[in-house]
């Protein structure tokens, strides 16, 4: 089968790579799209030391089955492999679970990723694509999932109802567009902000959800301004704008993964009882509502979704690097 392989810092080659193995409890998967993600691109900078190359790299998937007792279904896979018996798998809380591991990792198992004509997975983490969901479309359920959970979170954890709030989110990706449509057209917020440095993606952005689009250091990011911040960007200065810009009281969702550590201002969070929730993948259960979710076009059109070839894979990547992709979220295509 043809791959796109990560095999060095900023390096992707697309090259022959063998076909997956029949294993028991195991299916294979023809990939029909697969996404670039943000921590796909942590691995592309060398910064995760989860994924090692060479290694094929992605994990938002979806295709058809050709083996076993999905055989000829259309899927979308739930990258996020666990245990299934530890006190976190037996409680509904499996994305907790310390031996997890996501496809497209080799640490602290190897599991090939999804950039790659074909890909095997255990038969539990496959679902069914409903026939309203487009094929190419539910490749996006991994990061709508991730969103849903952490909106989830913070109505869970905000004395305000959702609608009532102020919100902040810093990042126009996949992932910060999500949280604002989730919030906005599930939850009924009409007070969002969103800031990013590339106005390409807040551009694009702006056609899909209500909100207001600003740059990270406009005035509209105010001191104890918001009662909530999602920050999907995870570097130390957004973290640092994160405390400075939320209330006294209010909550940040942390999210993004770009810096693992940095300056905080524990004073202000400490003094001001601020609530921070860290928050990286998702539940089945939140993974089954996402596919409700999509099917039922409950977030709008998805033509924020740019389709790519995946032999052109590696230019998607720099572009990406760059800053200068305006798409939220680039699907390759085998």
């Amino acid at each position: 089968m043809k791959a796109l392989v990560y095999t060095d810092v900023e390096e992707l080659i697309y090259k022959e790579e063998k076909d997956p193995i029949e294993k028991v409890g195991e299916s294979i998967l023809k990939v029909h799209a697969s996404g670039i993600c943000g921590s796909d691109m942590h691995a592309y900078h060398g910064k995760d030391e989860r994924r090692i190359p060479p290694l094929i790299l992605g994990h938002e998937v979806s295709g058809k089955i050709l083996n076993g007792i999905f055989k000829d279904k259309t899927a979308v896979l739930n990258p996020l492999i666990t245990c299934g018996k530890c006190e976190y798998c037996l409680n509904g809380r499996e994305h907790l679970c310390q031996d997890r591991v996501l496809l497209g990792m080799n640490r602290p198992h190897v599991r090939q990723g999804a950039f790659a004509e074909m890909i095997t997975v255990p038969n539990q983490n496959i679902y069914e694509v409903p026939e309203k969901l487009n094929i190419k479309e539910a490749a996006v359920a991994e990061p709508t999932a991730v969103s849903l959970h952490a909106v989830l979170m913070a109505e869970r954890s905000s004395k305000t109802s959702l609608p009532e709030c102020r919100i902040l989110v810093q990042g126009a990706g996949a992932i910060g567009l999500l949280c604002s449509l989730i919030l906005s057209k599930i939850k009924g917020n009409n007070n969002i902000t969103i800031s990013d440095p590339n106005k390409l993606r807040l551009d694009e952005c702006s056609k899909y959800v209500d909100a207001k689009f600003v740059g990270p250091k406009d005035k509209e990011v105010n001191t104890d301004g918001f009662d909530i911040v999602f920050d999907t960007v995870g570097l130390e200065i957004s973290r640092q704008q994160a405390i400075t810009v939320v209330k006294p009281g209010g909550i940040i969702i942390h999210i993004g993964l770009t810096q693992p550590s940095g300056q905080f201002n524990f004073r202000k969070a400490t003094l001001q009882e601020v609530t921070f929730i860290g928050t990286y993948c998702y539940t089945n259960k939140d993974f089954e509502n996402t596919i409700k979710i999509l099917a039922d076009k409950d977030l709008g059109d998805l033509n924020w979704i740019e389709y790519r070839d995946l032999k052109k894979g590696a230019e998607a990547f720099k572009q990406i690097h760059k800053g200068t992709c305006a798409a939220p979220k680039i699907v390759l295509l085998p």
